[in-house]
């Protein structure tokens, strides 16, 4: 199957900087994906660096295209937020593939974890649409602080049979995002966030992700929200119920490090 052009809709042109939504504490970063392909991304600064998040965005565009949505968490969360494009997004080189995309998650996480020296149990995903995929792969390999899934899918092959009700899935031995198999090793918390309105991923997709979930799980279902205007829609609330998730895992991550400790 051809994926430029159904699965991934990359642009090239940065419409934007952070710096023009008044986030002037940002820095222009440029790391290896695991295969060595180069990427970009911007790591925005924040006063509270008990905690990072790692975005991984959708398919299409670039990180430009997601500046209001990162103007609003940044000003909530007031953490350090690191949002980056997949090859062939934005100023990342390299041809886009899903097997690609995993090489970059795994390099983003990587230059957090071990270039910059965020704790992993301080980082939290974000994914979003199709990057739930790409947070999901991760979080079911590495305890993070946290997993936020906002307009989550089970499966690209139940994407495809959706919206194209002829598509065959492809051979098991093809790179697939598949949350549905995956969700399951997930230990850390996780927040699903999805619009009941969204004609895209349906909120079905998220409730069955929900239900197959084990660790600790929180569903938010936003009326009147359709798959690209959750943030906008949720307003207030959308707002709180992050500051809230993260409270909530900053609690934990304390709480399991004071059992951890040595009686004296």
């Amino acid at each position: 199957m051809q994926e430029k052009g159904t699965v991934f809709f990359p642009e090239r042109i940065l419409e934007a900087t952070p710096k023009d939504y008044g986030l002037g504490s940002y820095e222009d970063v440029f790391f290896p994906a695991t295969d060595d392909t180069r990427l970009h991304g911007w790591l925005v600064d924040g006063p509270d660096h008990r905690a990072v998040l790692l975005w991984f965005h959708g398919n299409a565009g670039n990180i430009s295209h997601r500046l209001d949505n990162l103007q609003m968490l940044h000003k909530a969360l007031r953490i350090p937020i690191f949002l980056f494009d997949y090859r062939e997004y934005g100023l990342s080189e390299g041809t886009i593939s899903k097997a690609g995309t995993f090489l970059d998650a795994q390099g983003a996480y990587r230059f957090l974890t071990e270039e910059r020296g965020f704790a992993p149990s301080s980082v939290m995903l974000l994914g979003r649409s199709l990057g739930t995929a790409l947070a999901v792969f991760v979080a079911s390999r590495k305890h993070v602080l946290g997993v936020v899934l906002e307009a989550a899918f089970t499966s690209t092959d139940d994407m495809m049979k959706l919206h194209f009700p002829m598509y065959k899935p492809e051979a098991v031995g093809n790179n697939k995002y598949d949350n549905l198999a995956l969700i399951g090793l997930i230990q850390s918390p996780i927040l699903f966030i999805h619009g009941q309105l969204d004609r895209t991923i349906p909120i079905a997709m998220a409730r069955t992700l929900h239900a197959q979930a084990r660790a600790p799980k929180y569903l938010y279902e936003i009326a009147g929200a359709g798959h690209n205007d959750t943030y906008l829609v949720g307003g207030r609330k959308y707002q709180t119920v992050w500051r809230q998730f993260l409270a909530k895992c900053l609690q934990r991550k304390q709480c399991a490090s004071h059992a951890s400790e040595p009686l004296r």
